[in-house]
């Protein structure tokens, strides 16, 4: 049971992170076409959503919200270069390689209070 609780869990967040980042590539969109602001509102409640569902099964918001961050900035940002032609620099990939740095971090260092929501985290 609980292990099929985690990976809900890391499901939920996965589909936190890509509903955010299509509503932030939409946004983008949105300046050549209003209509795509439609996908953009669904998408960002959407992601709210399954994301507030990782923090009912116990995550931490720290960790849930960093890793949330981290990989939907990390994808924005190479998605929004291949589909937009935005810039990726060496400097964009040394940000994007310190956040995740980071959350790793925040994610390591929760897992020490032996609390719930870091054994789901860990899982």
């Amino acid at each position: 049971m609980r292990r099929t609780t985690a990976l809900r869990t890391w499901c939920f967040l996965l589909g936190a992170i890509l509903t955010e980042v299509t509503a932030t590539l939409s946004l983008r969109a949105s300046q050549d076409d209003r209509l795509w602001l439609l996908l953009v509102a669904a998408g960002y409640a959407s992601s709210f959503l399954l994301l507030t569902g990782v923090l009912r099964a116990g995550m931490p918001v720290g960790v849930a919200y960093g890793i949330w961050g981290a990989l939907g900035t990390a994808i924005t940002a190479v998605m929004a270069a291949v589909i937009f032609g935005d810039p990726f620099t060496g400097p964009v990939v040394l940000g994007i390689a310190l956040i995740i740095s980071g959350v790793l971090l925040v994610e390591l260092g929760s897992r020490g209070d032996g609390s719930h929501g870091a054994q789901v985290a860990a899982e």
